[in-house]
């Protein structure tokens, strides 16, 4: 028996949350999707998450809510992150609220559990995600038979590393966080889907996201203006992963890009 898992790369403000929620329905139907994953820790404005927009995607189908870097960006935070469907990033320090992973029951008895890890290269302070990792899957494995990793980290090498670390280890281990989604998909030889980045869901003109124009700005004179997020055409990425519900191994990985 196989079940199939949506992930949706990084949902940029408004836009994004109006393409998903216009996508989920025609995904369902064309891949027979039976679980969703999403980052959402740019769902609010384009950065942080609050209850409102997160319920907003959960009506829409999303299960569970991956974070990364912008967490803690909205005071709001404190409505959401200790809802069960949120992970914020595993190797944040232990006193920090909210949990970095959780197990999830689909169609009766198949268990998934979903996990949430920063990387450490350019990016905020935090635990080391490879022994964090290695510490949760020991933790879980007994309990879940599939296993979902979202890794947030800046660096190609990180992700790759990463990926080729839980070979074997997980289902699936996909990278977010750069917003550009690349063409790397595969099935690693252990049987874990792996890509580097899954991309974003968010306004197609713009510079992973933000308002184009602002960038640029930023480029030419240094100086830190407030991003905001645009309006226009939106695109939607994501993957779609095949596992095997015995193994727990992947059986394919589909990118998913679909302009709205």
């Amino acid at each position: 028996m196989f079940l199939k898992i949506l992930f949706i790369a990084d949902i940029i403000g408004e836009p994004g949350r109006d393409i998903v929620k216009k996508t989920i329905p025609e995904l369902k139907q064309e891949y027979g999707i039976e679980f969703i994953i999403a980052n959402g820790e740019n769902l609010a404005g384009g950065k942080g998450i609050t209850k409102s927009v997160a319920e907003e995607l959960f009506s829409a189908g999303v299960n569970a809510f991956t974070l990364g870097n912008h967490t803690w960006e909205r005071k709001e935070i404190d409505g959401i992150i200790n809802d069960e469907r949120v992970m914020r990033p595993a190797n944040y320090p232990q006193n920090v609220p909210g949990k970095g992973f959780n197990i999830f029951t689909v169609s009766g008895n198949i268990k998934i559990a979903v996990v949430s890890l920063m990387g450490r290269v350019y990016m905020p302070l935090s635990d080391c995600p490879f022994h964090a990792a290695e510490s949760i899957i020991s933790q879980i494995k007994s309990q879940a038979n599939i296993i979902f990793v979202d890794f947030h980290a800046e660096i190609t090498s990180e992700k790759q590393a990463m990926g080729w670390h839980l070979d074997s280890k997980v289902s699936a281990m996909l990278g977010t966080h750069t917003h550009v989604q690349t063409a790397d998909e595969r099935i690693l030889p252990g049987g874990t889907a792996y890509i580097t980045d899954c991309g974003m869901c968010g306004v197609q003109d713009s510079v992973i996201g933000v308002d184009k124009e602002i960038i640029i700005k930023r480029y030419l004179t240094g100086i830190p203006y407030r991003f905001n997020v645009p309006s226009g055409k939106s695109i939607f990425n994501g993957c779609v992963i095949e596992i095997d519900t015995v193994t727990g191994k992947s059986n394919s990985i589909t990118r998913v890009f679909k302009v709205g």
